[in-house]
């Protein structure tokens, strides 16, 4: 990766309009190290970018343009609809130093399960190889100066992170399947409204959509070395956030000191990710109203202690920790800049 500046480098989005792409605008603005250069939709070119995220109302002036007037700039990230980068990837390498990929376009390393799970050849093979996978509690060290970093699946972060302790210090039965039931805001199908997601058919809903062969079980397989691992999606109702239910059993005879230890190895030392396993209380459990606009992700779990089962927990939001906010954590890696520079917004209670 070529010299960046150490303040203040220029960072433009393809796809500014949608959830993910204000989100990026939202962290961004008030990161110490950007500016923010050029945020491009080709539906809003003109407008200005409150026209579309009133939240920012007063905090930009800048205007949406068409990617067609894309300039050079130090750092591009990509929200674009899912196919979209990997079919001009060159072009946008052509501009800028460092790329970070918003989509599911490069996320996936091995070209067969992705087109298992896309249904087509990725346009771009050579290039998923040089993207690294944009979880910093997985990918941490090869995220370090690194030059292009993919997406992640919000699905596949709360998966794989209430997952990670128990599997790297082996305390589950692994010949046994491991099944997780994730239940996700209406902010997960995006910003362009369909029959699924028009309000009389989306309130009030506990709608499973994916209850088998889920796109993001692939990435859960390659962050955790597993094939066993089985995901269920179903919608509820809230906007934001991400819970994820695993279900588990643990190998005879580990008691949960041992599981306590995993999951404090495993995160005491992770500025984002927060061990909820309180004996009582309203919020004793990971929830996630209470990761709303973060970045932060909450993790638990509870133990039958006669049966072996553990129920491993993790709640984030999905457009924060299971989209932009990891993608901006990526970039403060790669940059070797603060992790949690433009980051360090608290969640609401109530």
């Amino acid at each position: 990766m070529s010299d960046l500046p150490t303040t203040r480098a220029r960072v433009s989005i393809v796809g500014a309009s949608g959830y993910t792409g204000g989100d990026l605008l939202r962290y961004l603005l008030r990161h110490p190290h950007v500016t923010l250069h050029q945020v491009t939709s080709e539906s809003n070119a003109g407008n200005f970018v409150h026209s579309v995220h009133p939240n920012l109302r007063k905090l930009t002036p800048l205007q949406f343009v068409s990617s067609k007037v894309l300039e050079p700039t130090d750092i591009l990230f990509l929200a674009l609809p899912h196919g979209e980068a990997q079919k001009r990837i060159e072009q946008f390498a052509a501009l800028a130093t460092v790329i970070i990929d918003l989509s599911a376009d490069f996320r996936l390393k091995d070209m067969a399960v992705y087109k298992r799970y896309y249904g087509e050849d990725h346009a771009a093979p050579a290039w998923a190889e040089r993207f690294t996978y944009g979880l910093p509690e997985v990918m941490r060290e090869r995220l370090r100066g690194a030059s292009y970093a993919s997406g992640v699946g919000c699905n596949a972060t709360a998966a794989t992170l209430a997952l990670l302790p128990l599997i790297r210090a082996e305390l589950i039965q692994m010949d046994r399947p491991v099944t997780v039931d994730i239940k996700v805001g209406s902010s997960e199908a995006g910003a362009t409204p369909s029959a699924s997601s028009h309000h009389p058919e989306r309130s009030g809903v506990v709608r499973t959509f994916a209850a088998v062969g889920h796109r993001h079980e692939a990435e859960v397989a390659q962050n955790l070395g597993v094939n066993n691992v089985y995901l269920s999606i179903t919608s509820v109702e809230m906007v934001r956030g991400a819970l994820a239910t695993v279900q588990a059993f643990l190998k005879p005879g580990v008691e949960e000191k041992q599981v306590w230890k995993a999951y404090r190895a495993a995160y005491n030392a992770e500025p984002f990710i927060r061990i909820v396993h309180d004996k009582g209380g309203l919020h004793r459990h990971p929830e996630p109203k209470l990761l709303a606009g973060t970045n932060y992700a909450d993790v638990g779990w509870e133990l039958e202690p006669e049966t072996g089962r553990i129920v491993a927990l993790a709640a984030l939001d999905n457009l924060g920790k299971g989209a932009a906010g990891s993608a901006v954590q990526c970039m403060n890696l790669m940059l070797g800049w603060d992790e949690m520079a433009g980051l360090d917004v608290i969640g609401l209670h109530p």
